[in-house]
């Protein structure tokens, strides 16, 4: 078990703006149940969806007072009974957590912990969880991509962009990515996209129709789609498909632009993934860092007492850059 019986640890106890995160220096290390095990957090992923859980404004609400965090990177600390595939000192990562990750300490499932291979650091670790899941999910469980078709990554310099033009790109998609700076442009192309497109550019969406010789692109991955849904219609080609994965408010889409396209729109939910599917993606992601084309780009780092700040930077920053962590 963990030397020391408290921890500092984020809590938050009412909804509310970023300052409602608070750090505590003396909230108790838990001890792992069943299937359970307990681990000494090294990195912790920050996503878009804590900062609207945090605000109240999401779906689903947590039970106060809680702690935020899914996708830490560490080592096993001790394993509860059942236990049967990892023991303490064993490197690893989650999707997701049963105490928070913003912590020293965090409680997970066996079934979401996973190796973390040693070619990956702490901080990559923390990088894989809900990115690379959502982006498998997106293009391939939502939006059935196939090999020979063109994804276009609607901010795919962030978290959820660069696993997802990492995956397109693997599979054999043609892969056009867009972001807000040249600095997130050249992250983009580094990292699978075959072209990069300034989204803050007017002509932009001219240049992605004249990249796909006008015929359209037929899967779309939208991080910000109370922005771009109605154009992303546009770009659709005959059949595509739209996968909804942020949205940050209403937007108003004229649904006779579906109808001679055949398109769809396609909501994504991590949270709705079966056993089957969570194992199956597992399966392809560890093939990635084996072969040594999945390599998380980690972005702007923090310590524990600056979470207020990064919960601020991740909506508010111009330009994504990779994903942002949290160090313990």
């Amino acid at each position: 078990m963990a030397a020391s019986k408290v921890m500092r640890a984020i809590r938050v106890s009412e909804f509310g703006a970023p300052s409602v995160l608070k750090l505590c220096s003396d909230v108790p290390v838990p001890s792992p149940g069943q299937k359970q095990v307990l681990i000494r957090v090294h990195a912790c992923g920050v996503n878009p969806v804590e900062t609207y859980i945090r605000s109240g404004s999401y779906a689903r609400k947590p039970d106060l007072p809680y702690t935020p965090g899914t996708d830490v990177a560490g080592v096993v600390e001790a394993v509860g009974d059942g236990i049967c595939f990892l023991q303490a000192g064993d490197r690893v990562f989650t999707t997701a957590t049963e105490t928070g990750g913003y912590a020293e300490y965090t409680i997970a499932s066996e079934e979401s912990v996973h190796k973390l291979p040693d070619l990956l650091d702490y901080k990559q670790g923390a990088a894989i969880g809900i990115p690379y899941f959502t982006a498998y999910r997106a293009l391939f469980h939502k939006a059935n991509a196939k090999a020979g078709e063109t994804v276009l990554i609607h901010g795919a310099s962030g978290g959820v962009g660069i696993a997802a033009c990492q995956l397109a790109r693997a599979f054999g998609l043609n892969v056009l990515g867009t972001a807000g700076t040249p600095e997130g442009m050249k992250l983009v192309l580094n990292y699978g996209a075959h072209k990069a497109f300034n989204h803050r550019e007017k002509d932009y969406l001219d240049k992605i129709q004249v990249a796909t010789n006008r015929q359209g692109v037929n899967v779309i991955v939208e991080m910000l789609s109370n922005v771009n849904l109605s154009n992303d219609l546009q770009l659709l080609a005959v059949g595509g498909r739209v996968t909804i994965v942020g949205s940050r408010g209403p937007i108003e889409i004229n649904p006779r632009d579906t109808m001679a396209k055949e398109s769809s729109i396609i909501g994504v939910s991590l949270y709705s993934a079966k056993k089957e599917q969570k194992a199956e993606t597992a399966a392809a992601l560890f093939a990635g860092m084996e072969a040594g084309w999945l390599k998380p780009v980690v972005g702007p780092e923090y310590t524990l007492d600056k979470v207020v700040q990064a919960h601020e930077d991740i909506i508010n920053s111009p330009g994504a850059s990779g994903k942002m962590v949290l160090i313990m």
